[in-house]
């Protein structure tokens, strides 16, 4: 049994993080962490709480550390655990610097821990399905790809994802994930275009994003924006044999924020009518069929079996620590290209796995 102290808890802890530790086999929850003293000892009434996350890291026993404060502090607290012996599991994006995520990196493997990262929509059955569709070649050589993760959100929130700050904005909330997504599609981009910008009244942080990722043979385009009321178009394909587009998003995060426990029978499943859908055309560009694709079940449940692997059997983690500075490069990378509004080139030689 995996011994978990869990720093934080706000939704990512409570959402994400809590009901996979609380109803796996592999995993024993022994420490929180938060200023939330009160709340938490009511909800967890069994393990022991703590205000100072240092000292939780310091003096329980717990063997890994979930790491879910703000993203400016993941880079001293993981330096702490990983120091401190312990394996730890962060909450995305994994530092606000690759420079800290290559260091944190370098730790993990001389100290002969997991160190991961929970890129977690990689388990997302919409994705799943995408990866799938990919490596059929149903549709030919990929030309194009689009991945979006738009909201209505045109009001800025007092919340710290919205404060100023080295890592904070939706460039690296929601830009990770589709950054961690089109790497593992496509891998390492030859070079990159971005435009990230504030487009809210009052924001303090960037709020819409579009990073163009340049391949020899392939466009790929990310974006976000906080003024989508339509429903959201998440994935479209373009082939040379033809095109798959997707309404909608996981399933997953709403049925975890409305109590649905990851081991109901429902969990991770979508709807019929919010399946994709893939069109596929003659070489003269006749249409020949229209077919939904019914999404795979989408499965969180399932980094969290690999990770407790990677612990008790010393295999690889589900993401590693190389895999999440890799996107904290590219994201650097979209900054700058944002800044000189120039077309930046993408190198990541020195993230070896």
């Amino acid at each position: 049994m995996i011994k978990v102290a869990v720093v934080g808890y706000g939704l990512s802890a409570q959402v994400f993080h809590l009901p996979f530790i609380t109803q796996s086999p592999n995993f024993s929850l022994i420490a929180i962490s938060s200023t939330q003293l009160k709340k938490v000892s009511e909800n967890y009434p069994d393990i022991d709480v703590y205000e100072s996350s240092e000292q939780m890291i310091r003096e329980s026993d717990a063997d890994l550390v979930i790491i879910t404060s703000p993203n400016n502090t993941h880079y001293p607290l993981a330096k702490f655990a990983l120091e401190s012996s312990k394996h730890v599991l962060l909450e995305k994006p994994m530092s606000t610097t690759s420079e800290e995520g290559l260091a944190l990196a370098a730790l993990a493997l001389d100290k002969s821990l997991i160190l991961s990262v929970y890129h977690n929509r990689r388990w997302d059955g919409d994705f799943l399905t995408l990866k799938q569709l990919v490596k059929s070649a149903d549709l030919g050589e990929i030309k194009v790809f689009h991945s979006n993760f738009n909201r209505f959100r045109p009001v800025v929130r007092d919340r710290w994802r919205e404060q100023p700050g080295e890592g904070s904005g939706i460039l690296y909330d929601l830009g990770s994930h589709l950054v961690d997504q089109a790497l593992c599609l496509f891998g390492e981009p030859q070079s990159l275009t971005a435009n990230c910008v504030k487009l809210r009244a009052d924001s303090l942080t960037v709020d819409y994003f579009q990073v163009m990722l340049h391949y020899p043979h392939l466009e790929v385009v990310l974006g976000s924006s906080p003024f989508t009321a339509t429903p959201n178009i998440r994935f479209e394909l373009q082939g040379t044999k033809g095109s798959y587009i997707k309404y909608g998003l996981d399933p997953q995060e709403d049925q975890l924020r409305d109590g649905v426990r990851p081991s109901a029978p429902a969990f991770g499943i979508e709807p019929p009518a919010h399946y994709g859908v893939k069109y596929l055309s003659d070489a003269q560009g006749e249409l020949q069929s229209v077919s939904k694709i019914e999404t795979m079940k989408g499965c969180y449940s399932e980094y969290y079996a690999q990770l407790a692997l990677a612990i008790n059997a010393k295999l690889a983690a589900p993401v590693s620590a190389i895999a999440g500075a890799k996107v904290i490069k590219i994201l650097e990378l979209a900054l700058l290209s944002n800044e000189t509004g120039q077309r930046v080139a993408v190198d990541l030689s020195d993230f070896n796995e």
